[in-house]
């Protein structure tokens, strides 16, 4: 047996993990006084003037960021969504036992509600959008997982409400518990006529609101603020009962949705598996599955060489090792009974070349058009070439006649006149020179240059400087 030193010595070990651990866990340090935590909540349940257009605003992004299927959007309008307070107010109220403040809590979350139902669907109604989008469908099927994520943050959120120190926990437990999204998605199937989705989404922004209630009064029961008492402890009693009653029936359809989830996905699971390693055949492929969970079925369709009915009908008994027995195997079969491998390998080799074809038609025909276009530019580049060279001589020729010459630029232009349908062409010439040139000097270099360019009209502009 121990000796009592060692006794002596576990105790004082226990005692200090237990100090240890109360230190870490300890939720009382940093906590605001109740009055602070009373105020701040109750001021959260009022939704109205400004609170109550951020609503709607809030509701308009997140339902335009489903209908785009963009998470980003739903995000942003998740982070200033004001709903989080009356949802609050609701379990410390039932905390504290203080039922005005239920009932004032509880008429703000329904305004809200309406408001934000009421918004949700405008919008939809006049979105060209139609598409039921990912992010839609992910809000209209609850399972016992949102329950959790509901529970888990509506502790977060009630514990960091109730420091003096205010963190960024309460935006990142308006994303996880996702009020805003199952509340538009609500709006998407009153406007679409969609009654499924209106109540699986409905269903969804209750389970929110319950369970984020249910843990703030779990965590003010816990720091026991100061509360009102019941005129008896049966009435009490009762109340308590009805919140857990109200609390059991929000699980229930949970755990039956998550149930049914579950077995969807082992069901999928194990077909597939079953499909990977026994319906691999010599001369026949899988060529379409459809596994249906809901039907327990199996739809296997194969093409190649047709499988006996006694090798199908040990598939069928197979199905038991993977542990779907009551799972239905169905398998269609084409109707060749022979798998034609040099043929479908002429087939595809056939395909295979007149794509390439095509390929090497369209870029020949690219090739034709880019050689084109490189001859003419070599063309132009010829043309203005043997345009400059002449220019040079044009020049040089003058210069002997005109000695005074110093510059000579000229251009063909269009000249267009009023009155007159026919354009002429007309060569511009613009002469710099050290003296001045008499008019004459001028009349004969234009007459030159008609010649010289073969052009019918000159236009000379003389620069004397």
């Amino acid at each position: 047996m121990f000796r009592e030193e060692d006794k002596k010595l576990f105790r004082i070990v226990v005692k200090r993990i237990r100090a240890s651990l109360a230190y870490r866990f300890h939720l009382r340090a940093d906590q605001d006084s109740f009055e602070e935590i009373d105020k701040n909540i109750r001021d959260g349940c009022e939704i109205r003037g400004t609170k109550l257009w951020v609503l709607m605003l809030a509701i308009f992004i997140a339902s335009i960021g489903l209908d785009v299927n963009s998470t980003a959007v739903i995000i942003g309008a998740m982070l200033i969504s004001p709903l989080m307070g009356p949802i609050m107010a609701v379990g410390y109220g039932a905390a504290i036992n203080d039922g005005l403040l239920i009932r004032k809590a509880m008429g703000n979350l329904l305004v809200s509600f309406l408001i934000g139902l009421f918004t949700s669907t405008v919008y939809f109604l006049v979105s060209p959008l139609s598409f039921v989008q990912s992010e839609l469908l992910a809000r209209t099927t609850p399972t016992i997982w949102d329950v959790l994520i509901a529970l888990f943050g509506g502790l977060a959120g009630i514990i960091a409400s109730t420091r003096k120190e205010k963190t960024n926990v309460i935006p990142g437990v308006a994303i996880a518990t996702a009020l805003m999204p199952p509340l538009c998605t609500a709006g998407y199937g009153l406007a679409n006529g969609s009654m499924e989705m209106f109540f699986g989404a409905f269903y969804l922004f209750f389970i929110n609101c319950v369970f984020i209630a249910f843990a703030t009064l779990l965590l003010i029961s816990y720091i026991n603020p100061p509360h009102k008492i019941f005129v008896s402890a049966e009435r009490e009693r009762k109340v308590k009962r009805y919140i857990y009653l109200v609390i059991m029936l929000t699980i229930v359809p949970s755990i039956y949705l998550a149930y049914g989830l579950v077995t969807r996905e082992i069901f999928n699971s194990r077909a597939n598996d079953f499909i990977r390693h026994e319906l691999v055949f010599e001369n026949s492929v899988v060529a379409k599955e459809n596994i249906s969970a809901d039907k327990h079925e199996i739809d296997i369709t194969l093409i190649g060489q047709k499988v006996s009915d006694e090798k199908l009908s040990d598939l069928s008994k197979r199905l038991e090792s993977y542990r779907i027995p009551k799972a239905r195997l169905v398998i269609h079969q084409s109707a060749y009974n022979e798998f034609d491998e040099t043929s479908l390998k002429k087939s595809l080799l056939a395909e295979l070349l007149n794509t390439s074809q095509d390929i090497f038609d369209t870029k020949n025909k690219q090739i034709h058009d880019l050689q084109k276009q490189i001859a003419l530019l070599q063309e132009q580049q010829a043309e203005q070439s043997a345009s400059l060279a002449e220019q040079k001589k044009i020049f040089d020729e003058l210069l002997a006649q005109y000695p005074q010459v110093q510059k000579l630029s000229f251009a063909k232009a269009m000249e267009h006149q009023t009155g007159k349908s026919d354009n002429a062409i007309v060569l511009l010439v613009s002469i710099s020179t050290k003296k001045a040139l008499s008019k004459t000097e001028q009349q004969r270099i234009s007459a030159w240059l008609k010649v010289r360019t073969e052009v019918a009209q000159v236009k000379l502009l003389v620069d004397s400087r």
